[in-house]
């Protein structure tokens, strides 16, 4: 039985898609613990809902990144995860919190990697006149928003999408490829080669093209 921590900011919905993925599908893994730096993140009455254990470590009340990022590293150790995943945490982590959980932090990101790191990644895309948009799943490494890419979700971008639009469209493929890409590793199927290329070891195509 492997164990998952989440990490959320907000609504949490790609902790939900991964939690009811995991139920529905009945991986031999459990949510250990869904924690958030934010006190009333709409994600954890969700997960309290669903029974899953929830903690609030509320980052105003460090002087510092260092010492909330010491902190979170702290109690995510209590639960000895295989995997820690980033489903909407919005907070920059400190290289040594990278370092400790390297090879078993993984992140979504709402673009094509490495285009559009950071934020407003679907404004930027449009005003680039970008053809297609899309998603990222990664393992995280201490530069933002890269590290070798598990899965990517492409979407066209149509005549007449604004941000509102494009973004909705990302984020149904997000819910799609993120419990695929949780699954892979908690199943050991995903290899990490010396160049920093993720393979799938049986195959399974490492994009989702959705039509328009």
């Amino acid at each position: 039985m492997k164990t998952i921590v989440m990490l959320i900011s907000g609504r949490g919905s790609n902790m939900q898609a991964i939690a009811t993925a995991l139920a529905a599908e009945r991986w031999p893994a459990r949510i250990a613990a869904v924690i958030s730096h934010r006190p009333h993140a709409g994600g954890l009455d969700w997960a309290r809902e669903q029974g899953l254990h929830t903690v609030v470590i509320d980052h105003t009340g460090f002087a510092n990144r260092e010492a909330f990022d010491a902190a979170l590293a702290a109690e995510i150790d209590r639960y000895d995860p295989d995997l820690v995943v980033l489903a909407g945490f919005m907070r920059i982590l400190t290289e040594g919190f990278v370092r400790h959980f390297e090879g078993r932090l993984m992140n979504i990101h709402p673009s094509l990697l490495p285009a559009f790191a950071g934020l407003h990644t679907h404004q930027r895309a449009l005003d680039a006149g970008c053809k297609v948009a899309g998603a990222t799943v990664h393992f995280v490494t201490p530069t933002l928003d890269h590290g070798p890419v598990v899965i990517q979700a492409a979407v066209p971008v149509l005549p007449g999408d604004d941000e509102a639009r494009l973004a909705a469209r990302v984020l149904a493929c997000e819910h799609v490829v993120y419990p695929r890409a949780v699954r892979w590793f908690l199943a050991d199927e995903l290899r990490l080669e010396p160049e920093g290329r993720v393979r799938h070891q049986h195959g399974e195509p490492q994009w989702l093209w959705a039509a328009p």
